[in-house]
């Protein structure tokens, strides 16, 4: 036997027992949060040293090929690797009484496992993730430790012992084995889990044939299932990626079969994998990370992300329509499928997802729920022609471990950098920064904060992008959205007795009479005099606590989204790149078709931030969902230059002004009406032949 078939065998091996030892702690395990983030590390430690080669820059797909992955001594050094990051894992278990009976004091054997285990916490990211992260990571690590004294800005910080930073780093549950990690082992995996049992079941068919029903007989229909199939995937699936991968392979060829362009074709499987992210329930893990950091329910997450996503999903079909009416397509040649047939054949596959939602409706936890609805997978499946056996089952599990590898390094290594943001309060100086440069504007600071999410996710997977951009942001978000919102009720005067008296002491000195109401500007005046502790208790006297809560994860989710970016935006976008594989197109020229027709990750988180599309009630909700709806037709017409005929430059900037007095907050109901006024009257005016217009260029 080769050395790659013992590899692969390993490999196969240690991920069954880890899904199954993790399956078991998610639902029995009374185990301490640090010892579960141990064996999570010990365990995908081994595995990464498997998988990703030292001595070979390999992957789980060259493996399972059989390449060559070193021979036989690779295969010792990789082996004896990963048993060391087990054997840190085990040594925490063993001795952390002993630490602590010590009074944190290191032996000679502490600072060798907790050193051994940032090593190899930065080194299997490195392998299975590239460079980006690691250096962050040495950078932050030697920032709080040596250079930090260093700096004369802002930035410079006194610097702490090594021993300190290390017992923070490992024993401490604050870097590797961190919240960061117990995301990773509690929400992140089992429901990666979930979505390959899913898949290995069937029901990615099920959801194709599905998207086919709802959308396939409609103007531009295999564009349309393309778009409601990756939302349906994608709502349960872990990753853009593989979603574009596992729907494209379907809905691509289908496009182009059409008439669509290839390019264009996977940039709209791009686009709409990547919405798959935003679509409740499973949000690829992101609901349950950002209850985590919220301190939200689920249930609270997943009912205000409805209808923004609606919405993206909303704006990709928009330009599947506008571009079959361009190119003249009508309707799939196929035959038509019956979503009464589709439903009789199927209905079992939404059992497990009833299943997941009921659980959570509950209140079970997230890990839980996912574990039970895996069962529930296994169970519906045996209602189904082709029931799950234990083969597939088995194939199951050793794929949705796998898939969670390169995942499960990079939220361990991204722990340490978390830890290094918290321990030195770099997070703090980082957003008085963005508030100095961005003059205190919210509308400058979400875009600083888009900028700096694009250049970080150019190097991480969604997910991590978001927790690291959560943790530097999120608190700025916060503090900008409710001091805006502080100055709305003061400038409309809408004040309690009690809070007039205690603004009184400012507003007096100031000569205004809050009574009466000021002008923004007045306000602002105002609020920039008042000290910040101060500021505090006079916001928890105005905002009530619900609402506070949802200006909160407003502020998540406008960093959720932003994190998305990445998946369609070049240089690097991983989702448009997979897509332009299975099309045949350019892969750069198809990121940017990706990026103009997800523009509704930009555009959308600016209504959480200045409209009641997060924090209104039922009525204000509709009102926004239905007014952003027009101007996101009406902007990916602009775009394409196209409605019902050709538009000419200069009605295509019109349809720009309508969708910015559609889509800004300026509260005037007669300029929304003006914009949707020249949409409708664009949309109704008599259609145009192209050489009317002149040459189109797409």
């Amino acid at each position: 036997m080769s050395a790659d078939q013992i590899r692969v065998g390993l490999i196969q091996l240690v991920a069954l027992v880890v899904a199954l030892m993790h399956l078991y702690l998610n639902t029995f395990g009374t185990l301490s949060e640090l010892w579960f983030a141990a064996i999570h590390f010990g365990c995908f430690g081994l595995l990464v040293a498997l998988g990703f080669p030292l001595f070979k820059s390999a992957s789980f797909g060259s493996i399972a090929e059989s390449s060559p992955g070193g021979g036989y001594i690779a295969l010792m050094a990789d082996l004896l690797i990963g048993l060391v990051a087990v054997a840190c894992a085990l040594y925490l278990m063993l001795f952390e009484e002993d630490l602590y009976q010590r009074g944190t004091e290191f032996n000679n054997w502490d600072w060798l496992v907790s050193g051994a285990a940032v090593l190899l916490a930065v080194e299997f990211c490195r392998r299975s993730s590239g460079w980006i992260i690691p250096v962050l990571v040495v950078a932050a690590f030697s920032y709080s430790t040596v250079w930090g004294s260093w700096l004369d800005s802002v930035f410079s910080f006194p610097g702490i012992s090594l021993e300190t930073m290390l017992f923070r780093s490992y024993f401490g549950g604050e870097g590797v084995l961190g919240s960061i990690t117990i995301i990773s082992a509690s929400y992140v995996y089992p429901f990666i889990l979930f979505g390959a049992f899913l898949l290995v079941s069937g029901a990615g068919e099920f959801l194709i044939d599905l998207a086919r029903c709802l959308a396939g007989r409609t103007v531009g229909g295999p564009g349309l299932v393309a778009v409601v199939g990756s939302g349906l995937m994608g709502s349960v699936s872990g990753s853009a990626v593989a979603n574009t991968a596992s729907t494209g392979v379907v809905t691509i060829p289908m496009m182009k079969r059409f008439g669509f362009t290839p390019r264009f074709a996977a940039g709209i499987e791009a686009a709409a994998s990547t919405g798959g992210q935003l679509m409740p329930p499973v949000m690829g893990a992101g609901a349950f990370v950002m209850a985590s950091y919220t301190q939200m329910s689920y249930m609270t997450i997943v009912a205000v992300s409805i209808l923004p996503a609606l919405l993206y999903f909303l704006s990709v079909a928009f330009y599947v329509r506008i571009e079959a009416r361009r190119l003249g397509l009508s309707e799939m040649d196929e035959p038509r499928l019956s979503v009464r047939a589709v439903i009789s054949q199927g209905w079992h596959y939404l059992i497990p997802l009833a299943t997941l939602v009921t659980m959570l409706v509950w209140g079970f936890s997230a890990s839980f729920s996912a574990v039970i609805a895996i069962l529930a997978v296994i169970a519906a499946s045996w209602i189904s022609p082709k029931p799950m056996k234990l083969k597939d089952i088995q194939q199951a599990l050793v794929d949705g471990t796998k898939n969670m590898i390169p995942t499960a390094s990079l939220l361990i290594a991204i722990g340490l950098i978390v830890n290094v943001v918290t321990t030195t309060g770099f997070g703090n100086t980082f957003s008085l920064m963005i508030v100095e440069w961005s003059g205190g504007s919210l509308l400058f600071a979400i875009v600083l904060i888009a900028g700096a999410s694009l250049i970080l996710g150019a190097g991480l997977p969604v997910t991590a992008s978001y927790i690291v951009m959560a943790t530097l942001c999120a608190p700025l978000l916060y503090e900008l959205m409710t001091r805006a919102q502080l100055v709305e009720m003061i400038a409309a005067g809408d004040l309690s007795q009690d809070v007039i008296a205690m603004l009184s002491m400012f507003s007096g000195a100031m000569g205004y009479d809050l009574g009466q109401g000021l002008s923004i500007t007045e306000a602002e005046r105002l609020l920039a005099e008042i000290p910040v502790d101060f500021l505090s208790l006079v916001r928890d006297q105005m905002i009530d606590p619900v609402s506070i809560s949802l200006i909160l994860l407003s502020a998540h989710l406008i960093i959720f989204w932003l994190s998305q970016d990445s998946n369609v935006t070049p240089p690097v976008c991983m989702c448009a790149f997979s897509a332009a594989a299975i099309s045949g197109s350019p892969p750069m020229a198809t990121g940017f078709t990706a990026w103009k027709m997800a523009k509704g990750l930009y555009l959308i988180p600016l209504l959480f931030a200045y409209s009641p599309l997060i924090t209104g009630n039922l009525l204000e909700k509709s009102t926004v969902f239905a007014m952003s709806a027009v101007g996101l037709y009406a902007i990916a017409a602009a775009f394409q230059g196209y409605m019902k005929s050709a538009l000419s430059i200069w009605i295509r900037l019109v349809l720009v002004v309508a969708t910015v007095l559609l889509l800004w907050p300026h509260g005037n109901g007669w300029l929304s009406g003006l914009g949707l006024l020249s949409i409708g009257a664009i949309y109704l005016c008599p259609a145009r032949p192209s050489s009317e217009i002149g040459p189109q260029t797409h």
